[in-house]
């Protein structure tokens, strides 16, 4: 029954959120236009700085060209004023006129024309973008040339209408840079600009301010203009960083279109990869839901099963546990007929003996039914002992008490009673050269051996003898019981010491020494693991070979 939950952390939902972490992309490309931004203002003001420097050198040591004109200075027009009654009394006395009017004329004419030669020296370097003036030591403006604003560029049509609309849908996303600002000259900016006072100290300087309306950032740098070891004024150029942000909107405008072209990309491959794996693993849940049959058997899932990602390895564990169960589950359903073929034997000798023992008046002879009842009996007993065996194991091993004892010992002491216990048969020791000490069971020990030889001696060709062998490799000591006679069933491949699982073979006529439910090797098993050890079976040129792998006790 599928459990349902408040909220489903889908698989798609948890790639989405990975997928966010690609975010971190825009931010180091934001990032880097920040920096970049930074280093083109840096070359901004130095090239502003180069420019105020080359006009300051033309104007170097050229005192005549940085008086004011006279017509507009009041002291100026004071002294000519003075100077034209002292003309006037000079003519009285000597009667000769003086023309005064043309000295202060031709003051005037040599002042403009010094303020004319500066205005054609900063033309000369005019640009397009920005604006050069001079000031003197009095902060007063002598020239100015050039505009902050940009020339106007005709407009085309614009391209078609999705053209527009993108472009409108970028404008409300990245700013660009706004043409029309006030680019007036402000009396503060000659009162309290900094560039400025430090020029007139004698060192070039650079500022960055906005303009009046806070619609422009403008740029500065001013140079002094020296005569001899005295400033006597400073030139100033100014740019806007308009070209700057374009260059910034353009890369944000790149930055984003890559961003929304990896997202789009990013979410596509993870959207449709999320969905290929939700279906896989929704097919498997499926299978899995539905791998007991309305019949109770079970089937191998398919769904990943040939894929090699870890929905796959899923896929494959899950059809080999299934593949468990349903041999089990064989081995279950097999197991009324194998038990009424190992009962039927015993109840039929009791069944007989009891009917032969009603009607037989000897006693002797009744004494020979009774024992042959009693035999059944205790056929009986043991099936049903053998049948718990394995479970009394499996708790017993939890509390057994571990100690340290020979190996070599143990199974030399088993050959002396295998040889008495099965007489028909010839066994083979060999022994190991040097002391086989392990940490265990000698007990449980003694009863991994009794299983394993059973089995030779079942299995083994008649006449054959069961060579049980004792080795050291590396750090482990090696238990090998081989037996001559046919080789492992393909059918028993790989689960031979799986519980409930035999390859007995029919005796025929032979005398069978009690019953067998596939538990043998199984047990064995159970006690090599107790030991830290491995058990495991190969056919060999003529028979089969058990090898169980100790590990040695350590010092």
């Amino acid at each position: 029954m599928k459990a349902h939950l408040p909220f489903r952390f889908s698989l798609r939902l948890k790639l989405a959120l990975v997928a966010l972490t690609l975010l971190a992309l825009p931010w180091v490309g934001y990032r880097y236009v920040q920096e970049m931004e930074r280093f083109l203002l840096e070359a901004q003001q130095q090239a502003l700085l180069a420019t105020a420097r080359a006009v300051a050198t033309a104007l170097h040591e050229r005192p005549q060209l940085m008086r004011l004109k006279v017509a507009e200075d009041d002291a100026a027009r004071r002294a000519a004023e003075e100077s034209l009654q002292q003309a006037a009394e000079l003519a009285d006395r000597s009667g000769q006129p003086v023309v005064v009017e043309e000295i202060g004329r031709e003051s005037v004419m040599t002042e403009q024309q010094s303020v004319a030669e500066i205005d054609a020296i900063l033309r000369g370097l005019e640009r397009s973008t920005g604006r050069i003036w001079v000031v003197n030591r009095e902060l007063k403006l002598l020239a100015l040339a050039g505009s902050l604003k940009p020339k106007a560029k005709p407009e085309g049509d614009g391209g078609d209408g999705a053209a527009r609309l993108w472009r409108d849908i970028l404008a409300r996303i990245v700013s660009r840079p706004d043409a029309d600002f006030d680019e007036a000259l402000d009396e503060d900016v000659l009162a309290t600009g900094r560039e400025i006072t430090r020029a007139l100290l004698g060192a070039p300087a650079t500022r960055v301010r906005n303009s009046a309306d806070g619609r422009a950032v403008i740029v500065s740098a001013a140079h002094p203009i020296w005569r001899r070891d005295n400033v006597v004024g400073a030139v100033v150029v100014e740019e806007t960083t308009h070209s700057i942000l374009s260059v910034r909107s353009q890369a944000m405008e790149r930055l984003l279109l890559a961003t929304i072209a990896v997202f789009a990309l990013a979410a596509a491959v993870l959207l449709g990869f999320a969905t290929r794996l939700s279906n896989r693993i929704r097919r498997l849940r499926d299978e899995a839901e539905s791998a007991v049959d309305a019949h109770g058997r079970l089937k191998q899932l398919t769904s990943g099963s040939r894929a090699g990602d870890e929905i796959g390895d899923l896929s494959r564990s899950f059809s080999a546990v299934l593949a468990k169960l349903a041999q089990h589950h064989g081995y279950l359903e097999s197991l009324a007929g194998r038990l009424s073929h190992e009962l039927r034997t015993p109840i039929a000798v009791v069944r007989s003996s009891l009917e032969n023992l009603r009607l037989e008046p000897d006693p002797a002879q009744a004494q020979v039914y009774l024992g042959r009842a009693e035999e059944g009996l205790a056929r009986l007993s043991k099936i049903l002992t053998r049948m718990s065996e394995a479970t009394r194991l499996e708790q017993s091993l939890r509390s057994e008490a571990r100690e340290r004892y020979d190996l070599a010992a143990v199974a030399t002491e088993c050959v002396s009673g295998y040889r008495l216990a099965y007489p028909q048969r010839s066994f083979e020791l060999q022994p190991p050269d040097q002391l086989l000490q392990v940490d265990g069971s000698p007990d449980l020990l003694v009863q991994l051996l009794d299983k394993l030889v059973a089995n030779a001696v079942d299995f083994g060709r008649a006449g054959t003898p069961v060579c049980i062998g004792l080795q050291r490799a590396g750090n482990d000591a090696q238990l090998v019981v081989a037996n001559a006679g046919p080789p492992l069933p393909a059918e028993v491949q790989g689960r031979l010491f799986e519980a409930m699982i035999s390859s007995r073979p029919d005796r025929g006529g032979e005398r069978n020494d009690g019953p067998h439910l596939g538990l043998g090797l199984y047990i064995a098993r159970l006690i090599a693991e107790f030991h830290g050890g491995t058990i495991a079976a190969a056919s060999q040129a003529d028979g089969v070979a058990v090898t169980v792998t100790l590990p040695l006790a350590a010092g």
